[in-house]
Parts: structure tokens; sequence; C-alpha cells
């Protein structure tokens, strides 16, 4: 009765196993035609739906391309002004420490230092007074974003510093302050070497704020000057027109370096 059940279910095997290997058999044959049908496509070529993906892959790939390289360029540059920032340490620049509703105030100031991450400066308001005690009374700090800071043109680089047509608005120190203010060009400097330039010396003697000296003080020459200094100071200054610096009706002409005149900056109030 046992080698009876043995021999059906031995039988029964044997035809699991021989429709599997059928089975096995047709799926061979029918991956075999697949992979001749697929031969057959890549020899004729891509067809148009693949080939029209790849053509939006590859506009994809440039287009992320030009936006990496557009942020890269725009690093770089931050990096490079922020370098450049960084380098300013020590210098005096032009800076609006002052603005309310009304009008915007410039000076002169030193940079004390710049920080990179907040992207502001330190600077100190240098005016000195009549004493010790009032010069230390005058002297304040301030932290500026880069906006409100103008770097002056190098003093022993006269080429390098842009040039104002005349008729063009600037923001210039006023002679004999440390103040800023906007001025017209009546003629601007002349063209000449840069040879001796570091030499240029411009004499402030007592520097004032507030209302501007009176025009034969703010003319007066300083005896540091040299007579090949004062030579190369003239062919070096702009002649401005300031606003609101009228004497008996007319503007006059005021003589300012080159480097302490700078552009106007945009929407500037006085």
């Amino acid at each position: 009765m046992v080698d009876k059940s043995v021999d059906a279910m031995m039988a029964r095997l044997r035809g699991f196993y021989v429709q599997a290997r059928e089975l096995s058999e047709s799926e061979v044959s029918a991956s075999s035609a697949l992979v001749g049908l697929l031969d057959g496509l890549l020899q004729s070529g891509v067809s148009a739906a693949p080939r029209k993906k790849i053509e939006i892959s590859e506009q994809k790939k440039k287009r992320m391309k030009s936006d990496t390289d557009t942020t890269r360029f725009s690093s770089a540059s931050m990096r490079s002004q922020l370098d450049q920032a960084a380098n300013l340490k020590g210098e005096q620049v032009a800076a609006r420490v002052k603005s309310d509703d009304e009008k915007d105030e410039w000076f002169v100031v030193k940079v004390i230092h710049f920080d990179k991450e907040t992207k502001e400066f330190e600077v100190l308001d240098e005016e000195p007074g009549d004493d010790e005690e009032s010069a230390q009374k005058f002297e304040r700090k301030y932290k500026l974003p880069m906006s409100y800071i103008i770097p002056f043109p190098k003093k022993g680089d006269p080429s390098s510093a842009q040039d104002f047509g005349q008729g063009r608005q600037v923001l210039a120190v006023y002679p004999g302050t440390t103040a800023l203010y906007r001025a017209t060009v009546a003629s601007q400097r002349k063209d000449r070497p840069s040879v001796g330039s570091s030499h240029t010396r411009w004499g402030l003697g007592r520097i004032i704020r507030g209302k501007p000296l009176p025009h034969a003080q703010c003319n007066a020459e300083s005896p540091r000057r040299t007579r090949d200094s004062l030579a190369q100071r003239k062919s070096d200054d702009y002649n401005l027109l300031f606003d609101d610096d009228e004497e008996d009706g007319n503007l006059p002409e005021r003589a300012v370096p080159f480097y302490r005149v700078v552009a106007l900056p945009e929407g500037h109030r006085q």
C-alpha cells in the first residue's frame, strides 16, 4: 500500500518537473526574441521619443551648468569685494555716519576693522579738537554696512582715480574740514604722469566741522608744502562749486585734490 503511494507521488513530481522545464524553455525563447528586437532598434537608431528625452536632459544639464557658473562668479565677486574691504584697514574713507529724513551726513573716517561675516565696517571718527581732552571727546566709533562706505582714490596714484567731467555732480571734502558735501565740477583735473605723486601733500591745518571756514583760511598754504609739491597739487585738483556755498551771491570755485573726490551716491540728500 505504501509503495503504491510513493510511486504515485514520484509520478506527480516528474510531471511538475517536465512542466517547469517547458515553461523555462519558453521564457528563454521569449527573452531571446526580445533581445533581438532591442538589437534591431539600436541598429536602426534611437526613436523620436527617447531622443527628445535625451535632448531635454542635455538642456537641463546646460542650464544647471550655467546657473552653477553664475553662482560661482557671484560668489567670487563677493569674495573679491570682501577682500578689498578688509584691505581698507587703517585707510581713510568716506562714511555716511548720520542719516535722517532730511539729509545724509558724510565724513572722513579711519577704518579700524572689517567683519567679513556681518559685512560691517568699524570706523573711527578722528576729528581733533584744541586739546587732548576735547580730542578724546570727539573721537567716535561707528559700525557701518558696506553701502555706507566709499573708498577714496589712492593719493599716490592719480591714474587709478575716476575722472569726473565738467558739470558732473560729485561728493567731495570741503577744504579745511573733514565733511563731504555735494559739488559740481567746474573744471576737471589735468592729466599728468604719476611720477612724484607720492610727495604730494594736502595740508588741512585745523579740521573744523559745521560752518565752512572763510575762503582765505581754506586757501592758506601749509608750511610743509614745497614748491614742487604745490605745483603737482594744482595739476591734480578739481575746481568745484559746492552747494550752498555762496559768497556775495556767487558760488566760488574751490580747489579739491582728486583723492578727496568720489562719485555722488545715488539718492544723496543734502
